[in-house]
């Protein structure tokens, strides 16, 4: 019997609706309906009603509802004592992607060390996909990546959103001149993206396709800066996280262009085991870390974009 079923039939009664079930626990709703189903399979009774819409807890389904919450409250009780009663200690292996790692990495890792001395810190880089198979995996305590918030995660792990990244597209300055183009109008001139793998260069790539346009990749290369410095010197289109372009030593040599049928937003997400941690501490210090840069690099660009409007 998985706590994850548990928590999915507990959210379903508790907000009366299947979707509103899915959107507190960051899931979708086949995924809800699934967990709901494996816990009355566990049981070997039905707990809800469906004849009614939506479904709600039969007799026994309320008996069993109250005794879930119990077990819920037990399990994150055991949470917070195995995580808060002793400071951490040893190895927290995180896992970061770049984009996130190069607004706040560093001081991150100099904010943890400060307040955890005794803990050693060992940080893995890679595409969001592979750090959340790690947590999985239980080769990493915790990982942050950016992800659409329809993200569905493998039942042994919980994420946690820490704020909303747009990403852009770019072009070497006064290349294109025009108020808006649309995704079409980019074809030729082609993108300078991360290799295969990258979550932003699938998100782009989805869009094309669903246009029934071709995906056209100039150049392929890792690291966002060199990206960047590729478009600015007018090899062809970049598409990246803003508060990566705003720190970039290229910024002044590109100009961000409107696509008026395209606009991506991902989240950033928190990952991390379901089971109890002894690291916990460092791991909500991470995540407030996280939460805090991504909401100061943010309110500076929306206060610059203000001054340039006003100018």
């Amino acid at each position: 019997m998985k706590i994850d079923d548990i928590d999915a039939f507990v959210a379903t009664v508790r907000c009366q609706s299947i979707s509103l079930a899915a959107e507190a626990l960051q899931l979708t709703q086949s995924a809800i309906t699934r967990r709901v189903q494996n816990f009355e399979e566990e049981l070997g009774i039905e707990l809800l009603d469906r004849t009614t819409k939506p479904p709600r807890p039969n007799p026994m389904g309320k008996v069993v509802y109250e005794q879930c919450r119990v077990v819920l409250r037990e399990v994150e009780e055991l949470r917070d004592m195995v995580g808060s009663e002793v400071a951490p200690v040893g190895t927290f292996r995180l896992g970061i992607t770049q984009a996130i790692g190069d607004v706040v990495l560093l001081d991150a890792l100099k904010q943890l060390k400060g307040a955890f001395p005794d803990l050693s810190t060992q940080v893995s880089t890679g595409w969001g996909t592979q750090l959340v198979s790690r947590v999985a995996n239980g080769e990493m305590d915790a990982a942050a990546a950016l992800f659409p918030s329809t993200k569905v995660l493998p039942d042994n792990v919980i994420g946690e959103t820490l704020g909303r990244v747009e990403l852009v597209v770019v072009a070497a300055r006064g290349t294109m001149t025009k108020r808006s183009y649309k995704l079409k109008d980019c074809h030729d001139t082609g993108w300078i993206l991360s290799p295969d793998g990258c979550g932003f260069r699938a998100v782009l790539q989805r869009a094309l396709v669903g246009q029934g346009l071709s995906f056209k990749v100039g150049l392929e290369s890792f690291g966002v800066d060199l990206q960047l410095g590729l478009v600015a010197a007018g090899l062809g289109l970049g598409f990246v996280p803003m508060p990566q372009l705003e720190r970039s030593a290229h910024r002044d040599q590109l100009d961000i262009i409107t696509i008026s049928d395209f606009k991506s937003i991902l989240d950033i997400w928190l990952i991390q085991s379901r089971l109890p941690t002894p690291l916990q501490q460092a791991v909500d210090f991470f995540s407030n870390s996280v939460e805090a840069a991504f909401s100061e690099k943010i309110a500076v660009y929306n206060q610059k974009s203000r001054r340039q409007r006003a100018a």
